[in-house]
């Protein structure tokens, strides 16, 4: 299995992994017919003591919200999502019901938006390097995926015309990721706005997953969606929150398009888990405070790992401006790959090989989770450095 780009003939980059429905070219026994190899990965690689490898904010625990319990209920009419939930989101982000469509989940949001507005034979356009579930998903649609870069050569910055070179009559969607999966670099407002413009020239919605969004400060942290009506926005209560357990995830979008998605979702999972939107529902009453907890979090983990890339001659990096991982790369090396295994070998600390993501040379390090397993995945990733040749 390759993860890397080349250059069509035309010069665009993309991705060179082409998938089936049973894919025939995975050379990984392990992983057969995987359609994205990042999450695989994710859950069957070799576990180690100290774990940077996730994204995950620090799980919120019932003593931290112990709304929970009185929230939980087992039975009620959710056709279309729960309605207090389905309310709540709506109110929180200043926009009508009708706009609201519910799933497990930002994976399942994101499915819900892909399926909503791809046919077999479309062709999405994503960034690269990015967020491999979202291509996944699209080739397991029958979509086409191309690719326009946003890598390191451009410190990972959302350049409309990258985007613009890349289109074609036959994009149906684009997505991306604010802030971006795997650097942590925010989307300035001009860019997603020509961005918008440049999709709706060829009649086609930009899907943005905003998972880490939320919990930044000092920047515009509005659902894109709620700006411009080109545009999907993908969300959840887990990168933000802390609450990945109750997988409730939701897409904002135009009405036609929300209600295209409530319709794939009739054959996607029929409706949601009622246990789960009814914590969802009692979530948004108290996300101010859940904010709070992972700024709490989340600010000393991005500067005790900023200090550390910053004592690291070897590594070098694109400071991300919040969120809850950075994406630093090794000096002089094309592929980090082979130090990623020293170090979960050797020293027990698991961060993610960047090749997942398109860009071999880095690796990316949750800053998210408990800080006594940052400081020490910290302290071992140095003398894992240290020890490699």
């Amino acid at each position: 299995m390759t993860l890397c780009r080349s250059l069509a003939d035309d010069g665009r980059p993309h991705l060179s992994l082409h998938f089936g429905p049973y894919p025939d070219d995975m050379t990984d026994s392990r992983w057969p017919n995987t359609w994205a190899p990042y999450m695989t990965w994710s859950k069957h690689r070799e576990k180690v003591e100290c774990d940077l490898s996730g994204s995950n904010l620090l799980p919120c625990t019932l003593e931290e919200f112990p709304e929970a319990r009185e929230a939980i209920a087992l039975y009620g009419r959710n056709d279309d999502g729960w309605p207090p939930l389905v309310e709540a989101i709506a109110d929180r982000y200043d926009v009508g019901t009708e706009h609201i469509a519910t799933g497990p989940g930002a994976s399942g949001a994101n499915f819900l938006a892909l399926a909503a507005l791809l046919r077999p034979g479309d062709t999405l356009l994503a960034e690269w390097p990015g967020y491999d579930p979202h291509m996944g998903a699209a080739r397991f649609l029958g979509a086409e995926v191309v690719t326009f870069d946003r890598g390191w050569s451009r410190r990972f910055a959302l350049d409309p015309d990258a985007v613009e070179a890349a289109l074609t009559p036959d994009v149906s969607a684009i997505m991306l990721t604010n802030l971006h999966n795997p650097s942590g670099v925010y989307a300035e407002h001009d860019s997603l706005m020509r961005v918008g413009d440049l999709a709706r020239g060829v009649g086609a919605k930009v899907i943005v997953d905003e998972v880490y969004l939320d919990a930044l400060e000092g920047v515009d942290r509005s659902p894109v969606a709620t700006r411009d009506p080109v545009f999907v926005s993908t969300n959840s209560l887990t990168k933000s929150y802390g609450l990945a357990g109750a997988r409730i995830g939701w897409m904002i979008a135009n009405p036609e398009t929300t209600l295209r998605a409530l319709r794939v979702r009739d054959v996607f999972d029929g409706v949601g888990s009622i246990p789960s939107e009814t914590i969802g529902a009692m979530a948004f009453q108290h996300l101010d405070r859940l904010l709070e907890r992972a700024r709490r979090v989340l600010g000393p983990g991005m500067s005790l790992f900023k200090a550390f890339v910053e004592n690291r001659p070897e590594l070098d990096w694109v400071e991300p401006i919040g969120g809850s991982v950075g994406f630093p790369r090794i000096r002089g090396v094309e592929d980090a790959g082979p130090f990623v295994e020293f170090a979960a070998a050797n020293f027990g600390v698991g961060v993610t090989p960047g090749a997942l993501f398109g860009e071999p040379a880095h690796f990316r390090v949750s800053v998210a989770g408990e800080p006594t397993i940052l400081e020490e995945g910290l302290s071992r990733l140095g003398a894992a450095l240290d020890a490699w040749e």
